[in-house]
């Protein structure tokens, strides 16, 4: 397979691998494409690339580095905004994920704390489901930060 190939099955299938989490296609191909670039790149050049308008890739650019996955890099005598992915990209894209996990926790706490003192036999049922919440949401982000953990021991093995 050529390398043109390659990189374009690679990131139209990122793309698709962003759209099966019901995030935008567009915005999994630029992060393919970044992923695929060994150089920092252009705005220019991803819309180019990509063969679309530079509107929703500057949206989607601004909404990635809000997210800590990509940032902006300067390169000396050229005015364009170059981009490239954070070092960690993956981990980091793991952290966020935990991050919108946490919230069910929170979620969880905060109607187990309003269902305490209710007694109603109607609400029974409620309280159970919260019960079961609130154990799964907090086994699971002792998961998720053992995990965090250890993969930031191994990356700082090598």
């Amino acid at each position: 397979m050529n390398t043109d190939r390659l990189k374009h099955e690679f990131v139209n299938r990122f793309g698709d691998a962003y759209k099966d989490f019901g995030l935008p296609v567009l915005m999994g191909r630029v992060v393919g494409l970044m992923l695929y670039s060994k150089d920092v790149i252009s705005l220019d050049r991803m819309t180019d690339e990509l063969q679309v308008s530079k509107g929703p890739v500057s949206q989607i650019l601004r909404r990635l580095r809000d997210h800590n996955l990509v940032k902006r890099v300067w390169v000396g005598g050229d005015r364009k905004d170059y981009y490239e992915v954070v070092d960690h990209v993956f981990l980091q894209a793991f952290i966020n994920q935990a991050q919108l996990l946490r919230r069910n926790l929170e979620l969880a706490k905060d109607f187990e704390q309003k269902l305490k003192n209710n007694s109603d036999p109607e609400l029974e049922h409620f309280k159970s489901r919260i019960d079961e919440m609130v154990q799964f949401n907090t086994k699971m982000q002792e998961y998720l930060g053992s995990f965090i953990d250890d993969w930031k021991e191994k990356q700082s093995e090598n």
